[in-house]
């Protein structure tokens, strides 16, 4: 599964996710799972944002060898899975490609659905997503120009919403529970527990020292 992820100037928040997302796929041994980034007002040629490169290194990943690109159709074409961080990002996708929106969610929105629905598979998130409309928005605030403290709580929330919705979309059907028939269990950034609605292994993504 190749994911796109796409913020508006590809130094922190898409960068973050790719980069978080490459991570999963070597800890978890996830061969098929792919990434990239970009922009729609891209920042083109610039490195990862400093703070965001902290932020990315705190969550055991690595924002070396990054160059931020503008957001072109043919990589929208050529994603499995495309992540926006806000809904006008996302409408902008789906107005750039239309035949995408099957496969172009805002990052909230697809945790949130496949969360609640115990959806496995993208068309399994794009059929249930229409029943599962909320009111509200979901999305992921730029923190670039905030504090460190900023950077740290998208980039925690990105983690906690992502690693689920990776690790579902890749896990066996009979992952979900334990011997015992409980649910598995994965734990979440600060140390939090979740229960998750569908089958995945145990992880923790949180801050090294």
């Amino acid at each position: 599964m190749h994911v796109l992820f796409v913020c508006s100037g590809n130094v922190c928040r898409s960068v973050i996710a790719e980069r978080l997302t490459r991570a999963v796929a070597a800890e978890h041994g996830l061969d098929d799972l792919t990434a990239e980034s970009a922009g729609t007002r891209a920042l083109v040629g610039f490195g990862v944002d400093p703070l965001a490169a902290q932020t990315i290194t705190g969550l055991g990943a690595d924002p070396s060898n990054f160059s931020a690109r503008k957001l072109k159709p043919e990589m929208v074409s050529r994603a499995d899975l495309v992540l926006a961080m806000t809904e006008q990002i996302r409408d902008h996708i789906i107005d750039l490609v239309p035949a995408a929106r099957p496969r172009t969610f805002t990052l909230l929105e697809a945790y949130r659905v496949t969360k609640v629905s115990g959806a496995r598979t993208i068309a399994q998130i794009d059929s249930a997503r229409n029943d599962l409309a909320l009111v509200g928005r979901e999305n992921i605030a730029d923190p670039v120009g905030l504090s460190s403290e900023k950077y740290c709580a998208v980039g925690d929330r990105i983690a906690e919403t992502l690693v689920p919705l990776l690790l579902a979309l890749h896990a066996p059907r009979d992952a979900g529970r334990t011997e015992s028939g409980r649910p598995r269990l994965v734990l979440l950034p600060g140390g939090r527990i979740e229960t998750p609605p569908w089958g995945i292994e145990p992880v923790r993504i949180g801050r090294h020292a």
